[in-house]
């Protein structure tokens, strides 16, 4: 067989080039989303857009914060790589405020920002309600309206620790394993130097998660239908919002696509990122 396909391989890199084939990729991937977006039972899944996230979140994210109806917010966000692709740039692309917390450096200056904090740190649970409160407090709010949490490891034993503390966002964003769909329960090992190895031990399965925020009154809405990695919690306190959408948790999970696409739209501008800040900063 594997004879086979270097035969098939070899005969399409004599037909097209390399950039050809990376096109062809391009043009594969993009249909697959559309078609597991269209077809999809989940009316909020039809939002679906990427904008600075890793593919769909920004549109499923617009939809609900249009329908629970939140203007100049506030967000948090564990796990957001060099601060040009996560789950909450669209959100101070609105003028909401907001502090990230993770390991790497940001890409773009940051740090005369008013309604922006940036934590550089090793999350854990032990210090994951220390940051949120120096959070909250570097920009001078109460609390936030949406939590997103992508740390590819102790993401569960995070959020957790959140919620025991007792806050309480109206959104939340978490990735989930989803190589373990429902009812499938499973959580890695905490382990507070946990690094992901590129492998399937990580995070949490989408019923172990839903279990866990059932128990805070929050309720699950949406997975990301492009690569099934983020799932949506909405607290209940806004359930009637979203009477429209299926409550069983088999039609609501989207399973793993671990093919993205190399490219969307045009390249990301550092100067784009930092005018969204400095215009943020006016609102």
């Amino acid at each position: 067989m594997n004879k086979i396909l270097k035969k098939i391989k070899k005969s399409i890199s004599k037909i097209f080039s390399h950039n050809e084939i990376q096109d062809i990729r391009e043009l594969i991937l993009t249909n697959q989303n559309y078609n597991n977006q269209k077809n999809t039972e989940n009316p909020l899944n039809h939002y679906g857009l990427k904008c600075f996230s890793q593919s769909d979140e920004d549109g499923i994210t617009i939809e609900i914060i249009k329908r629970i109806n939140i203007y100049n917010g506030t967000y948090a966000e564990y796990g957001v790589g060099n601060g040009t692709e996560n789950n909450t740039l669209i959100l101070a692309a609105l003028g909401w405020s907001g502090f990230w917390i993770g390991g790497e450096n940001l890409l773009f200056r940051h740090e005369k920002l008013s309604k922006f904090k940036y934590f550089k740190t090793w999350v854990t649970k032990e210090n994951a309600f220390e940051y949120y409160s120096r959070g909250l407090d570097s920009i001078k709010k109460k609390g936030v309206d949406l939590l997103s949490i992508d740390l590819d490891g102790n993401d569960y034993y995070i959020l957790e620790e959140l919620l025991k503390k007792g806050i309480e966002p109206k959104i939340i964003i978490s990735e989930y394993n989803a190589k373990f769909p429902p009812p499938i329960l499973f959580k890695i090992k905490y382990n507070p130097s946990h690094y992901w190895k590129s492998d399937d031990y990580f995070g949490a399965s989408l019923s172990t998660l839903s279990f866990l925020l059932n128990k805070y009154n929050y309720f699950l809405v949406c997975c990301n239908s492009h690569t099934g990695a983020n799932a949506f919690f909405i607290h209940k306190n806004y359930q009637d919002k979203f009477r429209d959408l299926p409550t069983d948790i088999r039609k609501i999970y989207m399973p793993p696509k671990y093919y993205l696409n190399s490219k969307y739209g045009h390249p990301i501008s550092i100067e784009t990122i930092e005018h969204i800040f400095n215009e943020s900063e006016s609102q």
